[in-house]
């Protein structure tokens, strides 16, 4: 029985797009998507307000007259990421192409796509924190667990830093190491959050009602390259630590801080029949997002860093 490509790529672009937010650790950022503006492209627009603040009301004159300034900032997806399989006819059958194909894509976007975009949102905001250098904001030189230090003062530091200007919901996302330190810290008395992921409600740790998301230290760079899959030595694709980066121990940020956007484009699949290069299914991946923090909101996220500044 003949296969309907055509259906079949649209299940699976759907099933991807889905699972690319419920099981990147930075997949709460997709839930600021809405505010953007988005009609084709590469580009994007995204709302800034700023409100002027409260006046005297006077008896004769009523109400002073205040302003808000609503502005659109383009920004540009900068991530245009993809890679194209292929499966010999010899090894699969028509009535297990969809099994096949669905493990496939499902080990690459496991493996390879979700740790990818995680590692770049997480890089993205490190570098234009640092690059905004706001009093406060960063600290350096904390290693969780050496000698003399706490990993509880630590984060309440970095939660204390952003409530001075910002009293909304927060998260924190943190390496399992700065985790545990937290763990044998409070020795059983840390309290669990309902935390809302791609749908998917889940328990995890929390200070001061803060969520604490888990997120493997490899993801947790201030910097990292991106192989383009091409050139020497970059066949391999995915991405890498960058030559200057420094490791995060955790950010915390309000959950309306980061915008991030991820659009799988049209998957296709091609059967042996019309593939023209080999005698194979042929499955054609592609995906581009990317992720801002506006100008405005710079101050709103703190960093805990290894090394020294």
């Amino acid at each position: 029985m003949a296969i309907n490509t055509l259906a079949t790529a649209t299940l699976f672009q759907t099933t991807l797009d889905k699972i690319a937010v419920q099981e990147a650790t930075t997949g709460w950022m997709d839930a600021n998507a809405g505010q953007v503006l988005y009609n084709g492209g590469s580009e994007v627009k995204i709302p800034k307000m700023n409100v002027q603040g409260m006046g005297d009301y006077d008896r004769d004159n009523g109400y002073q007259r205040g302003s808000v300034t609503l502005e659109y900032e383009t920004r540009k997806m900068t991530q245009d990421r993809g890679r194209l399989f292929q499966l010999d006819p010899m090894d699969i059958n028509e009535a297990n192409f969809i099994p096949t194909a669905s493990a496939v894509m499902g080990e690459f976007q496991r493996t390879q796509v979700i740790p990818e975009i995680d590692a770049y949102r997480i890089s993205k905001i490190a570098t234009e924190t640092i690059t905004a250098n706001k009093a406060g904001m960063i600290g350096y030189s904390y290693v969780p667990g050496t000698t003399g230090t706490s990993a509880l003062r630590k984060v309440k530091e970095g939660i204390k830093a952003i409530r001075e200007n910002y009293n909304g919901p927060l998260v924190c996302q943190a390496t399992p190491d700065f985790i545990m330190e937290l763990e044998l810290e409070l020795a059983g008395k840390i309290t669990a959050v309902t935390f809302s992921k791609g749908g998917i409600q889940t328990q995890v740790p929390s200070v001061d009602g803060v969520p604490l998301v888990s997120t493997p230290s490899n993801r947790m760079y201030t910097t990292i390259k991106i192989n383009d899959g091409k050139t020497g030595g970059q066949e391999k694709g995915g991405y890498e630590k960058g030559a200057t980066a420094k490791n995060l121990n955790f950010f915390i940020c309000p959950t309306t801080t980061p915008i991030a956007v991820t659009k799988q484009d049209i998957m296709r699949i091609f059967s042996p029949e019309i593939n023209q290069k080999l005698n194979a299914w042929q499955m054609d991946y592609r995906r581009f997002h990317d992720i801002w923090v506006l100008d405005n909101k710079l101050d709103s996220i703190y960093l805990s860093i290894q090394e020294a500044e």
